[in-house]
C-alpha cells in the first residue's frame, strides 16, 4: 500500500524530473509525455502542467536536469583525474554514457526534430559553466576539446555503432580517439595528466 505524501512544489518537480529520466532511458524520448510521467508518479496531467507548462518544458526541464546530474558526476571525475585518483577514460566515458546510456543524445535528437530549437541550451550551458569551473580556460584552451568530446559523445550515441561496425572498428573505438584527444589537450594546456596504465 503506498501512501502519498505532500511534497513541496520543487520536491514534486523533482520526482517528476526522475520519472521522466526513467521513462527515457527504459523506452525513449518519444515516451517521454506529461501523461506517462504523472501515471508514474500517480500525479495528475494538470499537476504536470502546473510545474512544466507544456510536454516541451518538461523535456527542456529534463535536458536541463540531464545536464546538471550528468556534469556533476564528469565534473568529479576530472577532479578525481586531476588528483590522480581517476583517469581521462572516466572523463571520457562519463560523457558517451551521458549521451547513450543516460539518454541524453536520443532526448536531445527527439525535441530539436520536435521544432524544440532551444533544446541544447541547458545542455550546453551547464558543459560551459563546467569547464569554465574546472580552470586552465585562460584563451578557451580546453573550450575546443571539450567542444569536440560532447560532438563525438552525441554522434557515437546516435550512429556510433553501427559506423564502427561497417568501417571493421572496435565499438570502443571513438572512446578510444577522444580519450587521447583529452590526454593531448590537456597536456597542451599544462594540466597534469595521471600516468596511464599500460594497454
Amino acid at each position: 500500500m503506498s501512501i502519498r505524501k505532500r511534497l513541496s512544489q520543487e520536491e514534486s518537480r523533482t520526482v517528476a524530473l526522475e520519472a521522466a529520466r526513467a521513462l527515457l532511458i527504459e523506452l525513449g524520448p518519444q515516451a517521454v509525455t506529461l501523461k506517462a510521467v504523472a501515471a508514474r508518479i500517480g500525479r495528475t496531467h494538470a499537476n504536470l502542467l502546473h510545474h512544466f507548462g507544456s510536454a516541451a518544458g518538461l523535456q527542456k526541464a529534463l535536458a536541463e536536469h540531464l545536464a546538471i546530474t550528468i556534469c556533476a558526476t564528469i565534473e568529479e571525475a576530472v577532479l578525481a583525474s586531476r588528483k590522480g585518483e581517476g583517469s581521462p577514460r572516466d572523463v571520457v566515458d562519463l560523457t558517451f554514457d551521458a549521451f547513450d546510456k543516460e539518454g541524453g543524445g536520443a532526448l536531445a535528437t527527439w525535441m530539436l526534430m520536435n521544432g524544440n530549437e532551444d533544446a541544447l541550451d541547458p545542455l550546453l550551458a551547464v558543459i560551459h559553466e563546467l569547464v569554465d569551473d574546472l580552470g586552465e580556460h585562460e584563451g578557451g584552451k580546453m573550450h575546443d576539446v571539450t567542444h569536440a568530446l560532447c560532438l563525438m559523445a552525441l554522434g557515437d550515441a546516435l550512429m556510433g555503432g553501427p559506423l564502427a561496425d561497417s568501417l571493421g572498428l572496435k565499438r570502443t573505438a571513438a572512446r578510444d580517439i577522444a580519450e587521447k584527444m583529452l590526454i593531448d589537450g590537456a597536456i597542451a594546456a599544462g594540466i597534469v595528466v595521471p600516468d596511464q596504465p599500460s594497454s
